[in-house]
């Protein structure tokens, strides 16, 4: 009995083309926000964006959830450092998994904080 579950769950590919359609919807709604204050584009596939910050990414990260309450990974978090180099400095992993108006709402709350940041420095 399972190995029959296990055979209809791997050859039902529907959710997946249902989860490509959900992912692109969110990254066509949510670029262009944050476009407005950071380097980000739509990715080729996933469900995460890997945004250049104009500010340290783990100041924007602790900055972003002590203020708008929205997390996000500091790219540093996701390399290594090699030869006194890490190429996730100054990026931000944005994972968009919730819905649609709550990855809009977040996008929104991302450029009201560097907004803010920007101005006062």
């Amino acid at each position: 009995h399972h190995q029959a579950a296990s055979i209809v769950a791997w050859n039902d590919e529907s959710h997946v083309q249902d989860n490509r359609v959900l992912y692109r919807e969110k990254m066509q709604a949510v670029v262009p926000i944050l476009q407005q204050v950071m380097s980000v584009e739509i990715p080729a596939a996933g469900f995460c964006l890997w945004a250049k910050l104009p500010i340290d990414d783990e100041r924007f990260a602790q900055t972003l959830y002590a203020e708008q309450h929205v997390k996000v990974l500091p790219g540093q978090y996701l390399a290594r450092t090699v030869n006194d180099y890490n190429p996730g400095v100054g990026y931000s992993r944005l994972a968009l998994v919730h819905s649609l108006d709550v990855c809009i709402e977040a996008a929104e709350r991302i450029v009201a904080c560097l907004s803010e940041i920007n101005r006062v420095g």
